[in-house]
């Protein structure tokens, strides 16, 4: 008996809700991003303690001056967040192990989607003009949200780079505890 289409998204939707990896990125990425709202939000100043060193002037209007920030943050959510997304919700769906391209495309496919989402509860807060201690909007201009698609694109390989950096520290936390015994 043939599986109805809907019927195969519906169940590659439970299964990616039911993916440990799929909470921790959604989870993690939206902790990282939180981290910097919260430091202006308790210090009632856009100037972060560490990253303020790499402020750049504020250039044009879709280009903030804290790029660093917004590369490092954006890597991870809602960019990196939705990579993951996308790559566990395609191999649900297909049930078979994907060569690298379709790995690549899915996760384009969840960061851009997780990106215009996100992107829409920013033009909301935006038009709800809801100021933070410091003064301005808690939300990003919309001006900036060419710039958040540049970024998800981008942060289809975070998931690689947090899996070799991952990879790194566990063997190298095995090296330090056989050199103890």
């Amino acid at each position: 008996m043939r599986v109805s289409l809907e019927a195969m998204y519906l169940e590659a939707i439970a299964r990616t809700l039911r993916s440990r990896r799929f909470w921790v990125w959604q989870l993690g990425g939206a902790l990282i991003y939180a981290i910097p709202a919260a430091v202006r939000l308790a210090t009632g100043s856009i100037h972060l303690p560490i990253l303020s060193m790499f402020m750049v002037p504020w250039v044009t209007p879709y280009v903030p001056g804290n790029i660093v920030e917004k590369v490092l943050v954006n890597a991870f959510f809602p960019g990196g967040a939705g990579a993951a997304a996308g790559e566990i919700f395609y191999a649900n769906a297909h049930e078979e192990t994907f060569i690298r391209k379709q790995k690549y495309l899915a996760r384009l496919g969840g960061a851009l989607l997780w990106t215009a989402g996100w992107s829409l509860f920013q033009l909301w807060g935006y038009m709800q003009n809801v100021t933070g201690s410091y003064g301005g909007n808690l939300f990003e201009s919309p001006l900036v949200f060419p710039l958040n698609f540049l970024l998800a694109s981008l942060s289809i390989f975070t998931p690689d780079v947090v899996g070799f950096a991952k990879t790194k520290l566990v063997n190298a936390c095995r090296r330090l505890r056989r050199k103890k015994s």
